[in-house]
């Protein structure tokens, strides 16, 4: 019988965590500060930034919002980002993508603080995961992660087929999977729009991820008698909102499925705390090694 993996419980318990180390820090007279900046009105961003901002309060952060309109500049997005890098209340900058067609979103992203980059995109920190070193990793990918490890999936030596290659979710979880480490040492397959027989190569996978924004992409016959499958797709359809994953089919062929509503979602957010609180430690760390200097 398949095993549901709820996202909502582990999200439930690392934000448990994270609100003692935010209690820790505030001892040592710092609380870690996430700025989350919206432009436009953007339903599902709203949304989002929504749930982002009561998350960060519920775990007791200092929580900085800024609404901007669709017709902002560039320069002044730019002119935002650069006083938040300066902001010493600030540990954490989230750009909520996505940005409007006239604003370049690697411009804004390339010019976060790599300190607080807790979204993971920096070049910076993303060429640190390609070469194993330690660096905030992006937030879905890192909840997938998370998953998998505290539901004791075995990854070491796992065939790991990824549906999807965008810089968000695919290629991050390809490298977080190849790390030669507990809860990754993969073999790790990307199968995009390009790749001949996807359906033979998925039906052979341990673990199944689907990250590719199609609705119900993934049928039982792409599925491995067995296979644990984990659906990062969030598709709105005139059914409400569905998976990458055909559910229904594919739930008697997998020993472990995420849902859509509890699964990889609030996983998602609750890694933003986690990035948010370590780049506040990283932070005391820097501040006592200034304090013995001196």
């Amino acid at each position: 019988m398949v095993q549901i993996i709820d996202g909502e419980k582990i999200a439930s318990d690392i934000r448990s965590e994270v609100l003692a180390e935010s209690e820790k820090l505030k001892k040592e007279g710092i609380t870690p500060g996430l700025a989350t900046v919206l432009v436009g009105e953007n339903p599902a961003s709203k949304v989002y930034v929504n749930m982002k901002e009561k998350d960060s309060k519920a775990v007791q952060f200092y929580s900085e919002r800024h609404d901007l309109d669709e017709n902002i500049t560039e320069e002044r997005l730019l002119s935002l980002v650069e006083e938040l890098n300066n902001n010493d209340k600030i540990h954490g900058i989230l750009v909520q993508l996505p940005l409007p067609k006239h604003i370049d979103e690697n411009k804004i992203l390339e010019a976060i603080d790599p300190a607080k980059d807790v979204d993971g995109f920096h070049p910076i920190n993303v060429g640190k995961l390609v070469i194993g070193l330690e660096t905030f990793l992006p937030c879905t990918p890192h909840g997938v992660f998370q998953l998998l490890k505290r539901y004791n999936i075995e990854t070491d030596g796992a065939d790991v087929v990824i549906i999807g290659r965008s810089n968000i979710v695919g290629k991050p979880m390809a490298l977080i999977l190849m790390q030669r480490k507990k809860g990754a040492n993969a073999t790790v397959t990307v199968t995009h729009s390009a790749t001949k027989d996807l359906a033979a190569k998925a039906s052979k996978a341990d673990i199944l991820i689907a990250a590719i924004g199609k609705p119900k992409f993934v049928t039982a016959d792409m599925v491995k008698e067995g296979a644990v499958v984990i659906d990062v797709g969030v598709n709105r359809t005139e059914d409400g909102l569905v998976g990458d994953v055909d559910f229904e089919a594919v739930k008697d062929k997998a020993s472990w499925i995420t849902p859509v509503h509890g699964g990889v979602g609030p996983m998602t957010r609750a890694m933003l705390l986690v990035n948010t609180v370590e780049s506040a430690k990283r932070h005391s760390n820097r501040q006592s090694k200034v304090s013995v200097k001196n």
